[in-house]
């Protein structure tokens, strides 16, 4: 289980990912209830969540699944099966559910992506997703898109998908305290200053997160967001 992404602690060394990571993990928790049976991974890279998952769903199998040429994040950990990006090597409804964490945004045609998910789910299965909107550039040059929640739900139903459920992972505080983390862990500067600066920050990072659980966020005219999760049914 990879402590990096599962139940992580706010330090001044992660103040980029904390609010990312704590936010997917929240929402996977939320859906666990309704993953049973044989679960599709898609895009799986490291499989962080994998064995969260299977001690806390009822998952009987677990297939990870990423593109042939995907980026490496360690030698040690293979995805299960891969693929070319346009047709997935699975029968017609081989799975009962199925999630991607930060994977649509490096889909190309992310459609093609869609409807193969919805092609390999059983009826009735579930889709968990998440996708960034207030991140920087990564995997470039196969960074493609940062979707708005309207964009997002006509993917889906044009993929087939009918039952779609899209939330903001976070609102205008947790951008605020986003945007601060990434600058002072990212940003061109020194070490010391970066060590320096968050310190400063961590302590007005961590009210601007807690501040913004205050809210309630709506997709309107003015509203920021940090990125988008939910769940789409077959």
């Amino acid at each position: 289980m990879d402590k990096r992404f599962i139940n992580i602690e706010l330090n001044s060394k992660n103040l980029d990912v904390y609010f990312v990571r704590t936010s997917i993990f929240k929402a996977l928790q939320e859906v666990l209830p309704q993953f049973h049976g044989k679960l599709l991974d898609v895009g799986c890279g490291k499989m962080p969540y994998k064995d969260y998952v299977l001690q806390h769903a009822a998952i009987q199998e677990y297939v990870g699944l990423d593109i042939e040429d995907a980026l490496s994040y360690d030698r040690a950990i293979r995805p299960d099966v891969t693929w070319d990006g346009r047709t997935m090597p699975f029968e017609e409804a081989s799975f009962t559910c199925a999630f991607a964490t930060e994977v649509l945004e490096h889909c190309p045609e992310p459609e093609i992506v869609l409807k193969e998910v919805y092609r390999v789910l059983k009826p009735g299965g579930v889709f968990f997703f998440t996708v960034p909107f207030l991140w920087n550039l990564h995997e470039v040059p196969h960074d493609e898109y940062r979707y708005t929640p309207f964009s997002l739900e006509r993917h889906f139903k044009n993929s087939g998908f009918s039952n779609v459920e899209i939330k903001a992972t976070g609102g205008w505080h947790a951008a605020m305290a986003q945007m601060l983390g990434l600058w002072v862990r990212r940003a061109p500067m020194s070490n010391t200053q970066k060590k320096y600066l968050s310190g400063l920050l961590k302590p007005v990072v961590n009210y601007l997160i807690k501040k913004d659980g205050l809210q309630k966020i709506q997709f309107k005219d003015g509203q920021m967001i940090t990125g988008l999760t939910g769940i789409a049914k077959k």
